[in-house]
């Protein structure tokens, strides 16, 4: 049985689009908790961020050398979800403490190599992330405050942390079937909820945290994944290579992809900024009038959103 994870219904995500749909009633919306994320927002907190590794998560070799890799071959101590200290290259012994068996993991989940094209995952990796200069044992505390309220007795769990770069990280292997044999299905929503969470567990052990959509905050290029960051540094980027070629294609043949890529980005930019006017119409008759006052400094100052792929597209010469 598969199921997504569910969400709680007072979630308090800032939906600023919802604000300009809604009309006279959406000032019923901003409760203190919308009205503290705005702040947070428009006073540009640092971001908090989860993501979940893709590859090499159903296959046991595969999972069992990713505990150990995260581990540091040993050097580093993991964490089990009973707070338990698991020394050493713990991988082989905690794949079979979980259980983890492809077919048994394929007879739960409903399915079959007959009905899917590869295995499903064993394990969600997981990563929760802050940038530079926020108190790593800190993040460590908030990931294992957000996992405990999160996992708990439903999903087995490890995690470690790492220092080893500027940003301090926690990564989280997370057992993907229940102890109830219940799939865990992740979703956009899901993440949503994850980061919302984190930040939130953050802020209680008193470290400024948020969690907002980059387009709320008029941030419009994604970070590059690491691979490709580090390819398109040594010029090697085969990615990058086809996403330009692909915005030539379309000039080449009269096709206009990039035109309506930036269209529609403008598009988003100016629903946003109408939001944000709205959302401190909103503030300012609720009394919150110096916050009303930096959303409308915070919306001047969003700039025009550049889209890479036309910039490159445009500045490359057109094959004859």
């Amino acid at each position: 049985m598969a199921k997504t994870f569910r969400l709680p219904k007072d979630e308090p995500l800032l939906n600023i689009a919802s604000y300009a749909r809604g009309g006279p009633s959406a000032a019923n919306r901003l409760t203190p908790s919308q009205i503290e994320h705005i702040r947070l927002t428009v006073n540009r907190a640092p971001e908090a961020v989860v993501k979940v590794l893709p590859r090499h998560s159903n296959d046991l070799k595969a999972v069992g050398k990713h505990i150990d890799y995260i581990g540091r071959r040993g050097n580093l101590d993991l964490e089990g979800d009973d707070g338990e200290r698991l020394r050493g290259r713990v991988g082989a012994a905690l794949l079979e403490e979980w259980d983890l068996d492809i077919d048994a993991v394929r007879r739960q989940g409903g399915l079959t190599a007959a009905t899917t094209r590869s295995p499903p995952k064993l394990v969600h990796k997981l990563m929760f992330s802050m940038p530079p200069g926020t108190p790593p044992q800190k993040v460590l505390k908030a990931v294992r405050n957000f996992a405990r309220e999160e996992f708990y007795g439903q999903h087995r769990y490890a995690m470690v942390l790492h220092t080893d770069e500027p940003h301090p990280h926690v990564h989280l292997i997370l057992k993907a079937i229940s102890e109830q044999g219940v799939r865990l299905n992740i979703k956009k929503a899901t993440l949503r909820h994850w980061r919302s969470q984190f930040a939130s567990q953050l802020r209680g052990l008193g470290v400024a945290a948020n969690a907002t959509e980059r387009a709320v905050r008029g941030v419009r290029r994604s970070a590059l994944k690491d691979g490709i960051y580090r390819a398109h540094a040594r010029g090697e980027s085969t990615f990058l290579a086809r996403r330009i070629e692909s915005r030539l294609d379309g000039r080449a043949t009269g096709e206009s992809r990039s035109t309506y890529a930036m269209q529609k980005s403008l598009s988003t930019r100016a629903e946003i900024l109408r939001s944000w006017r709205l959302v401190a119409d909103l503030l300012d008759k609720k009394g919150e009038n110096r916050l009303a006052l930096e959303v409308s400094a915070f919306a001047k100052k969003m700039r025009e959103p550049p889209i890479q792929e036309h910039r490159d597209a445009r500045n490359v010469p057109l094959r004859r």
